[in-house]
């Protein structure tokens, strides 16, 4: 059966659009839109108003947050001061020598206590032992020589005065004061005119039975006077006189009545013997003074026409070249003897003892190697031997310039050691050093510590914390050291500031006061006014700082 295909209707026309009729008000186009743009105004006013409200909530419920409340309570404080050290032995030995040496002697182990004196090396020292007894010949001999100066000093300070070997008159002076002379310069002419000798010859017969001291009986001629005298001399052997007949000389010694001279005769008899023949007269003596050193004649006492008597020092002449001398071998003896001094004392370094009884720590060289720190294989070491005495520790605490006058010798000080958990130790203060150590305007002072009954657990070299105690404060109203702002002022909880569980709610409800503050420890500030017990302050907390420090970095 076929299909018949049915032809769409044509469409029909579109109806007729009614006529529009004009309104009978019609408002203006710009007056519509005005309205519009109000409408739309105030709903964003409303909507920014919404959020602006809840933003101050937000803003103000996060900044409450940041807040800790703390309340000032009634704490048992202790003042104290804080630090750091390194435990050090309260006395070390580290072996030290300027000499060089074999060493021959090393008697001591490592880890073995020795006693204080105890020898820990001996060094090789023949060559400065050969030394010393060469410098003990050249003191020897300096002494020698000065000895010899010495002597010959003595002597010649007698031959230095000048003495009338014969008393008498100076008839004539060769020099005058100030001059030089030399050995043998003739000084001065002596006369003794007081005394007159007369020589005589007597039979042998005659002479034979005379003696020294006899009296005789002296007849001058051409005057027939006759004066007394004594024999002073008889000669030991006889002689051929006048006519062939034996005599003997005989010299007679007289008083010069003032008329005799050299040109006056005489005769004598002697126990009634007459002599021989007459003679002339001579004065008793007539001598000179002459120089026996050599040198300036510093002093001369005497002048022409004075008398002088036997033994009599007239003059005195100086050697300075003598006494130079004696000062320079003074001198040359002194310094061989320091040399001496110096090289035995330098001996004494060649046997190292210790200086303290402790531990040996260290030995780092033995029998064989060289004092000067070179061992036998040839390493290099700073110290031959180190020793500890470890029967006291202490360390060295460096204390603030604020709290440095708060620090006593005798103070009680707490310990403990990083690598010692649990572990806690005792102190006491044993020294204020004063000379204290600025590093960019602020100045520390070292404080050492002494540490209780030495504890075997503390080495040295580990690393402790310490408390020094200042001051038992007892109970003390206080607050924790981070609720306090600058200046000495606390922000205190009001009414309404906290909420139900004791946290920060509402900020606004707050109000600054100032405080006074008194002693504090680590952790706590006292009140001492402004704050009654019970009262709560708010602060901000480490956290609030942080973020409020970001706040501002990022307003910034």
């Amino acid at each position: 059966m076929e299909a018949t295909q049915t032809k769409p209707a044509a469409p029909s026309a579109p109806p007729a659009e009614p006529e529009k009729q004009a309104p009978l008000f019609q408002a203006p186009k710009k007056k519509r839109k005005w309205v519009k743009r109000l409408v739309i105004l105030l709903v964003i006013a409303a909507i920014l108003a919404f959020l602006l409200s809840r933003c101050v909530g937000a803003g103000q419920q996060i900044l409450s947050s940041a807040y800790l409340p703390y309340t000032a309570q009634m704490r048992d404080m202790t003042v104290s001061v804080s630090g750091t050290g390194t435990i050090a032995p309260a006395q070390s030995y580290k072996v030290t020598t300027l000499i060089s040496g074999e060493i021959l002697e090393a008697p001591f182990e490592e880890g073995q206590t020795v006693q204080k004196g105890d020898v820990l090396f001996r060094i090789d020292a023949r060559d400065l032992e050969s030394s010393i007894q060469q410098l003990q010949l050249n003191v020897r001999s300096a002494q020698l020589a000065l000895d010899d100066l010495l002597e010959t000093q003595s002597d010649n300070r007698k031959d230095r005065n000048v003495k009338a070997e014969d008393a008498g008159v100076i008839t004539k002076l060769y020099v005058d004061q100030g001059d030089s002379v030399t050995v043998g310069t003739l000084i001065a002419d002596v006369l003794d005119r007081d005394h007159m000798k007369l020589k005589l010859p007597f039979h042998s017969a005659d002479a034979a039975g005379f003696f020294v001291g006899q009296g005789a009986t002296v007849t001058v001629s051409g005057t027939a006077e006759t004066i007394s005298g004594t024999v002073d001399e008889i000669a030991a052997t006889d002689e051929v006189g006048p006519g062939g007949t034996l005599v003997r000389q005989v010299t007679i010694l007289v008083n010069n009545p003032g008329v005799l001279s050299e040109t006056s005769q005489g005769s004598a008899s002697i126990n009634g013997a007459a002599c021989a023949s007459g003679g002339a007269f001579a004065y008793a003596s007539s001598a000179q003074i002459t120089a026996k050193a050599s040198g300036d004649l510093d002093v001369l006492s005497v002048k022409e026409g004075d008398r002088v008597y036997e033994g009599q020092v007239i003059g005195v002449i100086s050697e300075a070249d003598l006494d130079t001398q004696i000062e320079n071998a003074r001198i040359a003896l002194e310094n061989a003897q320091l040399s001496l001094q110096n090289a035995q004392d330098k001996l004494e370094d060649y046997t190292i003892t210790s200086t303290i009884t402790g531990e040996v720590i260290e030995k780092n060289l033995d029998v064989g190697d060289n004092i000067s720190g070179v061992t036998a294989n040839g390493t290099t070491v700073t110290y031959p031997a180190v020793i500890y005495d470890r029967s006291e520790l202490t360390f060295d605490m460096s204390i603030d310039e604020r709290d440095i006058s708060k620090i006593r010798v005798g103070q009680k000080v707490e310990i403990t050691a990083n690598a010692l958990d649990g572990q806690s130790f005792t102190g006491v203060v044993d020294k204020v050093n004063i000379n204290g150590t600025t590093v960019n305007g602020n100045t520390s002072y070292p404080v050492t510590v002494k540490v209780d009954g030495a504890p075997e657990e503390l080495y040295p070299g580990m690393n402790v914390s310490a408390k020094i105690i200042v001051e038992e404060a007892g109970s003390v109203l206080s607050l924790p050291v981070e609720a306090v702002e600058r200046g000495d002022t606390v922000l205190v909880a009001l009414p309404g500031c906290l909420d139900e569980n004791g946290l920060v709610a509402d900020l606004s409800a707050t109000e600054q006061r100032q405080i006074t503050l008194g002693r504090n420890d680590d952790n706590y500030i006292e009140i001492v006014d402004g704050l009654e017990e019970g009262e709560t302050v708010v602060a901000l907390s480490p956290q609030g700082s942080s973020m409020m420090d970001m706040i501002a970095a990022e307003m910034g």
